[in-house]
């Protein structure tokens, strides 16, 4: 039974990553397809994976959304956002609200459904969704006019704690569970030991990552920040305080704290972040039932339709036009871009769980509803920004985000100077070097010199290079060794076919950088350069 489940896990990852090749191609949102995916395994098929456990499916998404949640804060450089944070803040907080009793009250006076449910309703999806946000923004390379991209990225990566504040206070509403002061207390509470929680759990996170520099084994500052992220939401929970909250705000100060070995963490969460969405969207596929989703497209579509040319515009106009330096054509796209994702789904699974037997399939709605966020308002983003004249193709989307000094990283080289060789004895300015490349400093014995144009160079020193890192997904490196009576055994470099570059020859733990009369001999290891 565990092997065919885990044979199950490895189709359902093959898959997802097929779809996200295609998606790319035709312009879809790749959420989109694990969705649809999810739906596929849930109810098709002579054996579908059938999943009607709704709190089994809560506890799982919570937990993939919170690391959502944190890399969301983890990967947003406060030096691109601090021109909007204020603006941010708002829409994610003052903007939710204004979008949830608007769509309250339309449920209401519209759809005819109670005042409670209604603005239950409201607050499920009030929050856009960062991971569609993040998708399209970086998929796209979307270079955005007037900072709109840190506006977007901020807002969609803090505003699910709203979302979540509200969607709690509703549910204590319809189950007759809160008065006047326990209202109070739980705002209190989600706003008060989220926020601060999450600020004393980062920055003792941050003092024991510079207090231990190095670590024991490598990846365990690594697996130390991975306890952290899951920290930053336990704990305030625990408390009554709001989880999501605490974890964007830990993960925005570790992402923005600079120590060692945060490269390594990029990609790890980057990758851990991306299961994470392919669960959430797939699990959340699988509670769907097409037979509920068809009865609830009428109502999800009025909703839809509604939000994006009422409640969404109304909440961004209300919150920027008092800014008095956002354009018209930039308030139209931010308001459009506005795009409900799985932290919805969630919220709306929260909902169900947490109440009594609401008069709506309130679940089924919501999944439509982001359905149609994703498909229709995704997919039509890059021509939206186009007609709107607020493309740019001077601006790299890339600056929004932290890793966007990985993505542009340089790489450090080192040079033994020789007795007599070229450089020896001579000053850097003598050298001639390419533009490119940059002497950071000299080792000499003991002692690190810095760098400078009139820097004399000697035999002995290890001159340490600067140059920007070169990446090919059509190449990479492999290790061969030299076996006894091989053609290879005794032959030069030169004369020698290993099917690609051989950059460097070990020989009894001695790396020789070779040349083209370089003798190999048995038991050397050879590291090629395939291409």
């Amino acid at each position: 039974m565990t092997s065919l489940f885990l044979i199950l896990i490895v189709t359902v990852i093959l898959n997802c990553i097929w779809l996200n090749r295609i998606s790319s191609r035709i312009g879809v949102p790749t959420l989109l397809a694990f969705i649809v995916l999810g739906i596929v395994f849930g109810n098709v098929g002579s054996i579908p994976v059938y999943l009607d456990n709704h709190s089994f499916a809560k506890e799982i998404c919570s937990v993939a959304l919170l690391f959502i949640m944190f890399y969301g804060g983890f990967g947003t450089r406060w030096e691109s956002i601090r021109p909007v944070w204020l603006e941010s803040v708002l829409l994610a907080s003052a903007g939710v609200v204004i979008t949830a009793v608007l769509t309250g009250l339309f449920c209401h006076f519209v759809l005819r459904w109670g005042w409670a449910e209604s603005f239950l309703l409201g607050a499920v999806v009030s929050s856009t969704d960062a991971a569609s946000v993040f998708s399209i923004l970086r998929g796209k390379k979307l270079g955005l006019k007037h900072n709109t991209a840190p506006l977007l990225e901020m807002e969609s990566g803090s505003n699910d704690p709203a979302s979540y504040m509200l969607t709690a206070i509703m549910i204590s509403v319809i189950n007759n569970s809160a008065s006047g002061w326990s209202l109070v207390w739980m705002i209190f509470a989600q706003l008060a030991f989220g926020a601060g929680l999450g600020w004393c759990i980062a920055k003792l996170a941050c003092l024991t990552l510079h207090k231990l520099s190095s670590f024991t084994t490598n990846g365990y500052d690594t697996l130390f920040v991975f306890a952290v992220a899951i920290a930053s939401y336990a704990v305030p929970d625990v408390l009554g305080g709001n989880g999501y909250l605490s974890a964007y705000i830990v993960g925005m100060m570790l992402g923005n704290e600079e120590f060692r070995g945060k490269k390594a963490m990029v990609g790890f969460f980057d990758g851990i972040t991306g299961l994470m969405q392919v669960l959430i969207f797939f699990v959340l596929g699988l509670l769907a039932r097409p037979a509920m989703l068809f009865k609830a497209i009428v109502p999800a579509l009025a909703i839809s339709v509604f939000m994006l040319l009422v409640s969404r515009p109304a909440a961004v106009f209300g919150v920027l036009s008092p800014f008095r330096k956002y354009p018209i054509r930039q308030q139209c796209l931010v308001s459009f871009v506005g795009l409900r994702g799985a932290a919805s789904i969630v919220f709306a699974i929260m909902a169900i769980t947490g109440t009594k037997m609401l008069e709506n399939d309130l679940f089924s709605i919501v999944f439509c509803i982001v359905l149609i966020s994703i498909s229709i308002q995704g997919t039509l983003i890059p021509t939206v920004a186009g007609k709107l004249g607020m493309l740019d193709a001077n601006e790299n989307v890339l600056k929004t985000f932290n890793d966007y000094s990985e993505a542009t990283d340089v790489q450090f080289s080192s040079i033994d100077i020789s007795c007599g060789s070229d450089w020896d004895g001579k000053q850097i300015m003598e050298l001639g070097l390419p533009p490119n490349i940059l002497i950071a400093f000299i080792i000499r014995g003991n002692e690190r010199i810095t760098a400078c144009g009139e820097t004399l160079l000697k035999a002995g020193d290890n001159v340490i290079l600067v140059t920007k890192s070169y990446e090919n997904a059509e190449m990479f490196l492999m290790e061969k060794t030299v076996r006894k009576g091989s053609p290879l055994d005794g032959g030069s470099i030169r004369n020698c076919d290993t099917g690609g570059l051989i950059l460097v020859v070990i020989r009894d733990n001695e790396d020789i950088i070779p040349r083209g009369d370089t003798v190999l001999q048995a038991g050397d290891r050879l590291v090629i350069l395939k291409t």
